[in-house]
């Protein structure tokens, strides 16, 4: 791996991005915000996995100074694609913490998907960038050490998840003396009862639970509001992705467990709310478009432009509010279960369920299969402590070969 350029640029007056994770559906929405305000933002260093091709149109477009690859093949692969010299191509993890926390720097977009985005994340928030975190995974099996290193290096943390991102709109900023420090802590919880995060329910919110026994990935995908990822979609569908979000809010908001709720919100136009303790609640709408929250958080105190279709109150009809499912859908309570035992409980949550998902999208599990994969794991795995990288990494590796084990003995969960 070549670092030797990542520190000699000259600064700009435009901030300079890293977006790891930059051909995902977060990635994209993140370019579009960026399309629009050319003079605002600057694209240094860009990441993905395996779509090369889609990665090197990004290239081509936007001149980074660095791109990130899986291996030496897709470096070569890269290569062929781009003409003369630019961008330097890096390979491996070790590749994606350099770029996150170089300092030529200034806003890390962590949005790879899954515990692979953890270790990338961590070393943004040890070098104090400012996260927009859209890998919530990183805060579900590592929170603690994420926050704590972000109010150690004075990094901030803005979400990019939508329910999560509403809340922070719906959040008073913190004392000036608090926020001038850039601490990850930029709004106040005083006054706060609960937060409220909203589900859409999924494109199964009416299935019965024989109905839900035999639906296919393509049907899984096909969110009613949203446009994602395929993991992510297989994630809102069962709930889980709810679940993962009420652990991400335990830990960037921090209040206690029992102060955080789900309600189902079909529209998908009120993305979260905050009660407090006064009996008011002050909620988030918009369209659903993950360009806003990505422009709040990009320009955050401030609001730019993000492109997005503006809501018209007057042909909105109906909004409805209702109790999640948590006997069709128990991914939501294993969730929760999870955080309440804490530890390394969450850990296994996150791996089991990435195991699961996979294994629905490559037709070896029945849908209703997950919850119980991961409730299996969950039951056989033994409650260790983790109290640094390693520790997190030891035990997602050890329930995802626990996952794929059980996997093979799909007919005890049918």
């Amino acid at each position: 791996m070549n670092s030797s350029n990542l520190g000699q640029l000259e600064k700009s007056s435009a901030q300079r991005i890293a977006l790891l994770g930059a051909t995902g559906s977060i990635g994209q929405s993140t370019l579009k915000v960026l399309r629009l305000h050319p003079d605002k933002y600057q694209l240094f260093g860009v990441s993905a996995h395996r779509n090369l091709v889609a990665l090197a149109q990004i290239c081509l477009e936007f001149s980074p100074r660095v791109a990130v690859v899986a291996d030496n093949s897709a470096a070569t692969a890269l290569r062929a694609m781009l003409p003369g010299s630019s961008p330097e191509i890096l390979t491996g993890e070790q590749a994606l913490c350099l770029v996150a926390s170089s300092s030529e720097v200034d806003i890390v977009v962590a949005a790879i998907v899954g515990a692979a985005g953890l270790p990338s994340a961590l070393a943004a928030a040890q070098s104090g960038k400012r996260i927009l975190l859209a890998n919530k995974e990183s805060l579900v099996i590592a929170g603690e050490l994420v926050t704590q290193a972000a109010q150690k290096s004075g990094a901030c943390i803005i979400p990019v998840d939508s329910e999560h991102n509403a809340l922070l709109q719906c959040l008073p900023p913190a004392p000036p003396t608090r926020a001038s420090k850039q601490t990850s802590k930029i709004y106040s919880t005083a006054g706060v009862a609960k937060l409220w995060l909203t589900a859409s329910g999924g494109p199964f919110r009416n299935f019965s639970i024989s109905e839900l026994a035999s639906v296919t990935p393509e049907q899984a995908c096909a969110h009613p509001n949203w446009q994602m990822g395929r993991k992510i979609s297989v994630d809102s569908a069962t709930l889980m992705n709810k679940g993962l979000e009420v652990i991400e809010a335990f830990w960037l908001f921090g209040l206690g467990r029992e102060q955080i709720e789900v309600v189902v919100h079909p529209q998908s136009i009120v993305h979260s709310l905050v009660e407090y303790v006064d009996g008011s609640f002050l909620a988030q709408l918009g369209s659903p478009d993950m360009c806003t929250p990505i422009a709040y958080a990009l320009a955050y105190p401030e609001r730019i432009n993000a492109g997005v279709k503006q809501l018209n109150l007057r042909e909105l009809g109906a909004l409805t509010f209702e109790a999640p499912d948590q006997v069709r859908f128990p991914c939501l309570r294993l969730a929760f279960d999870a955080l309440k035992v804490g530890a390394s409980a969450p850990v296994v949550l996150n791996a089991a369920n990435e195991v699961a998902v996979e294994g629905f999208l490559n037709g070896i599990l029945a849908f209703n299969a997950i919850p119980a994969l991961v409730n299996e794991c969950l039951q056989r795995s033994p409650i260790q402590s983790t109290n640094n990288l390693d520790d997190v990494l030891s035990v997602d590796r050890h329930s995802r070969i626990l996952a794929g084990t059980l996997i093979n003995t799909i007919g005890s969960y049918n």
